[in-house]
């Protein structure tokens, strides 16, 4: 009879080890599939939020396109003299405006007659009246005033009808301005008007809300066609 001799017996440690090796691929195994669904829901935050971020531009480029449809004079013709302009306020009543690519800009030192009075815009004088905050208390050259608007300044004008308390409130107002001038204008068709490049607009008086407005808009705004340059160093008091 012979004997034939069975499998041995798994020792303690061997079993030991082989829980060890399957805990071990147990882990790795739920960390990879926590990393893949970390991995998964960054992606799915990333897609939500560049399209949501993508859906927000296209919103805002359509209110944009359509509240600009509306700009421009009522009869549709832009932008010749219309009733344009806006200001954080909205439009400023009254406001009437031109073209600036049809203002010239040549420098001359011939006298030049222009189409409004006072003028927005034109050929003018090599030299520009000075516009840091400048009071005239006599009527100034137009030639000169007009450059003083393409440096982008707003010039207040008004005629022997003006109350002198609105005078008074009206130069107090320029004097704080950079960018600014005051002067009498005897000729213009209101009583009390402020122009910039391309723009002008008539007031009441020196309270009237346009005022503020026109200021916070024009004053080195964006019609003005040489931003920066200086208010100081040209014509002083003629």
């Amino acid at each position: 009879m012979s004997f034939v001799p069975g499998p041995h017996p798994q020792q303690p440690h061997d079993a030991h080890r082989a829980r060890q090796r399957r805990d071990r691929a147990l882990a790795i195994g739920v960390s990879v599939l926590v990393v893949a669904g970390l991995v998964g829901f960054g992606s799915y935050l990333v897609l939500n939020t560049s399209e949501a971020s993508e859906q927000k531009q296209e919103r805002a480029q359509d209110a944009g396109s359509a509240s600009g449809a509306g700009a421009g004079s009522e009869d549709g013709k832009a932008p010749a003299e219309g009733q344009q302009g806006k200001s954080d306020g909205g439009p400023i009543e009254g406001l009437r405006t031109w073209d600036a690519d049809k203002l010239t800009r040549n420098h001359v030192t011939t006298p030049v007659t222009y189409p409004m009075k006072p003028p927005v815009g034109g050929d003018h004088n090599p030299v520009w009246m000075n516009c840091d905050g400048e009071v005239y208390e006599k009527a100034i050259p137009d030639v000169n005033a007009v450059h003083s608007l393409e440096h982008g300044s707003v010039w207040v004008t008004y005629t022997g009808k003006a109350p002198a308390a609105d005078v008074a409130k009206l130069a107090e107002r320029v004097g704080r301005t950079p960018y600014s001038l005051m002067s009498p204008y005897e000729g213009q068709s209101g009583t009390i008007m402020l122009s910039a490049w391309g723009n002008q607009v008539t007031v009441d008086g020196a309270d009237d809300p346009r005022v503020g407005r026109f200021f916070e808009k024009f004053v080195q705004g964006p019609q003005t066609p040489e931003p920066g340059a200086t208010c100081s160093g040209g014509l002083g008091t003629p």
